[in-house]
């Protein structure tokens, strides 16, 4: 093994074969798990929600209890109906794939981008935040290093994504204990200690109330609650991400999905709830450099005789959560990358595997924008938390309208059609009003930047939409041979009496091995021009196809044999067809991630086995060889060819001009 390739596997681990049986129990998520991996980004919004929504009453606390209904009774209604997301898309896709079934290709690659720019930020500001909580404890001597380190966290977290999801999620556990542990208890010590002021908290609420109401009016004072639920919006982000995460669940995947939707919405109401009246037992007002939970875990400790370390542990648990929150964006950004490039909205080599059969360049786009946004901002997170969760409230509201429609739409063939509706229609509400909340509130502070980075987004989709169209276009002129050379090979067996292949196997005379992606008419278009440049030379002719395991098929072993079944299917057509034509013919089939790693594999025995044999390929050129057209198209037979040459077997390019 070479030096950079024991390197590799030190940092992120050996490979993986896709064809292993087990290896789908290997790498997949139990529900604990899963609430770890991808219910830490909701956890994590209770070190920042509850505090910006507390602290928009200023003056008006006790209207906090509200606020604190509302955003519990939001976060079980949101749950909900993306766990009838999760029942009527059960292969996963979230946001993306509900608006785009559901709407239309184009809503759906909107709410793509902006869950794509949403789980970048997810990163971003959870990383920052943590940073700031762990250096809050630090000499200021040591702040300058601030924006150093939490660069460095994104590309530890990076590495340890490369390395696998489960991976990642098991080495950020005990952060993740840690937290809910202190949380719980200092949540129900409160409760138990504060069980007789409760009438009290009743009291003065209703005080507060008419106080407020007499001096701004009831709309007024509605507006001041109103105003505080929008901007402790924060909360919810993260809800959806168990939805575009299935494929990484264990099966049954639904089942799943929904036993972690529910851990997500009880822990996330019960910290957020808690904390907010925690905050009114203790009469929380804020102080200069303090987060209102430090001010709170203070004061619930004082007299304790460990109370100063178990403030620390607490206080650290809730800044490295935050770097386990920035999970969230890892597992689902290269997630949702990955299925928008399979619709050719984006490269589609984006949705390729590595060999820890990880969507590797998702995790690297994913990490590499982060680290933009985190330089450019200066690892501020007042500017940072501007930008964050307006995007993900674009996708919650596709995705409701979405399954408002359906359920109205399928009204006659689903059983308590109604009831659906229902929990669909008023999450509809709910998270238009917060949408349209945060857009006005957040606007002139910075919001406007997010919307902008989203067009610009939504903009680069649509070219290359337009791009991967037209040459489709352009390609369409060669699915004709498909139908030219079935009915050559059907006209051949109906003048044929023996039912015998006409070509007869002899390993030593000229042989063709060519390297193809499916019966079309790229490969039917090579095979015609070796025949034609290639006259009467070649006797035998080898297929060789490689079914590409992607993050579109590497979902469970039925699409793995789904993938093998059409790889055979499409070389058994070429085999029939060169065997009506006089010439004995094979196809060799392999399933991997890598075309080049297979073939090469592969290429040294055959060119054993056929002596007296020569590769091809073909390779589509366009009117102008460009950046764009090298980013969108695969060159893989260039690549191909290279290791080859280096074993001394000749390969041959034929163009294919579009």
């Amino acid at each position: 093994m070479s030096l950079i390739k024991r390197a590799k596997t030190l940092v992120i681990g050996r490979s993986r074969s896709p064809q292993d049986t087990t290896i789908f129990r290997k790498i997949s998520l139990i529900a604990f798990f899963a609430w770890v991996g991808l219910g830490a980004d909701g956890l994590s919004s209770s070190c920042y929600g509850p505090q910006e929504a507390f602290l928009t009453l200023s003056g008006h606390a006790y209207l906090s209890i509200f606020v604190a209904l509302g955003t519990v009774l939001t976060i079980f209604i949101i749950c909900t109906s993306y766990s009838q997301i999760v029942e009527l898309f059960p292969t996963g896709g979230g946001g993306y794939l509900v608006a785009s079934k559901l709407l239309s290709p184009t809503l759906g690659m909107i709410s793509g981008c902006a869950l794509l720019i949403d789980y970048v930020l997810t990163i971003t500001v959870s990383i920052t935040s943590g940073a700031d909580a762990i250096f809050s404890l630090l000499p200021l001597g040591l702040h300058s290093y601030r924006l150093a380190f939490a660069i460095s966290v994104v590309i530890i977290l990076m590495l340890l994504n490369m390395r696998g999801v489960k991976e990642s999620v098991v080495a950020m556990l005990p952060i993740f204990l840690i937290f809910i542990a202190t949380h719980l208890f200092i949540i129900i010590y409160a409760f138990a200690t504060h069980l007789k002021i409760l009438p009290h908290i009743a009291s003065a609420t209703v005080s507060d109330m008419h106080s407020t109401a007499s001096s701004v009016g009831v709309f007024g004072m509605l507006f001041l609650i109103m105003r505080s639920y929008s901007m402790g919006a924060g909360t919810y982000t993260g809800i959806e991400a168990v939805s575009n995460g299935i494929p990484v669940l264990r099966e049954p995947r639904v089942h799943t999905a929904k036993k972690t939707m529910l851990y997500m919405a009880i822990s996330l109401a019960f910290i957020v709830m808690g904390l907010m009246l925690s905050y009114l037992f203790y009469e929380v007002t804020p102080q200069a450099e303090k987060t209102l939970n430090t001010i709170f875990f203070e004061q619930a400790t004082q007299g304790w005789r460990m109370g100063y370390i178990f403030v620390f542990v607490a206080l650290m648990s809730e800044a490295f959560l935050l770097f386990v929150a920035a999970q969230t964006g890892f597992v689902d950004g290269p997630r949702v990358l990955s299925n928008m490039a399979l619709d050719r909205w984006f490269p589609t080599r984006f949705s390729t595997l590595s060999d820890r059969l990880v969507i590797q360049n998702g995790v690297l786009i994913m990490a590499g924008l982060s680290l933009i946004i985190m330089v450019l901002a200066h690892g501020s997170v007042r500017f940072l938390v501007v930008l964050y969760s307006i995007n993900v409230f674009i996708t919650f509201v596709l995705s409701q309208l979405g399954m408002v429609k359906h359920w109205w739409v399928s009204r006659s063939k689903v059983k308590n059609w109604h009831k659906k509706l229902l929990v669909n229609g008023i999450g509809l509400l709910l998270t238009a009003f917060i949408l349209i909340g945060m857009i006005v509130f957040k606007f002139y502070e910075g919001g406007w930047i997010t919307l902008v980075i989203t067009f610009a987004l939504v903009v680069l989709a649509l070219l290359i939409k337009r791009h991967y169209y037209n040459t489709a276009t352009l390609l369409h002129r060669l699915s004709g041979l498909v139908t030219v050379a079935e009915q050559s090979a059907l006209a051949t067996m109906a003048t044929t009496t023996d039912g015998k292949d006409h070509g007869e196997f002899d390993p030593k005379a000229k042989t063709a091995i060519l390297l193809v992606s499916g019966f079309n008419g790229v490969g039917l278009h090579t095979l015609f021009g070796i025949i034609r440049m290639f006259a009467g030379v070649f006797k035998n002719f080898i297929f060789i196809q490689v079914g590409v395991v992607d993050a579109g098929n590497f979902k469970g072993r039925e699409e793995m044999e789904n993938l093998e079944s059409q790889v055979k299917k499409d070389l058994y057509r070429y085999v029939n067809f060169m065997n009506q034509q006089g010439y004995y013919a094979e196809g060799i089939s392999a399933i991997g991630i890598d075309v080049v790693e297979e073939v090469n594999a592969i290429a040294s025995k055959i060119s054993e086995r056929f002596p007296d044999s020569v590769f091809f390929g073909g390779q589509l050129i366009f009117p102008k060889d460009s950046f764009v057209s090298r980013m969108l198209h695969n060159y893989t037979v260039f690549s191909l060819q290279k290791r080859l040459y280096r074993q001394g077997i000749p390969f041959v390019v034929l163009p294919i001009r579009v």
